[in-house]
């Protein structure tokens, strides 16, 4: 069964403060130019490991397919060394 999250109180403050900040650090670990795209989500997860929610990062680069990479952690908690180890992990 799917799940979605919700959030009927409007968009959270923190939860945009941590795309913003996980998205610049995309940008910067893998040296992106203003033509390329990041997208930071955050959905539903229902593995044991992420505590219901998980970061999705899309990376769009001019003529290359998207990326996905996931860390199973929700957004505002995600640190750079999560994001280092699942861009690593990323096929290339």
């Amino acid at each position: 069964m799917a799940r979605f999250f919700f959030n009927r109180r409007g968009p959270d403050p923190e939860t945009a403060d941590a795309s913003r900040r996980l998205s610049a650090m995309v940008r910067s670990h893998l040296a992106l130019s203003e033509d390329d795209g990041v997208t930071v989500s955050e959905i539903a997860c229902s593995h044991p490991e992420c505590g219901d929610a998980e970061t999705v990062v899309l990376i769009m680069r001019l003529g290359r397919a998207t990326e996905a990479v996931k860390v199973l952690k929700a957004m505002r908690l995600v640190t750079e060394e999560d994001l280092r180890q699942a861009l690593a992990a990323a096929p290339a």
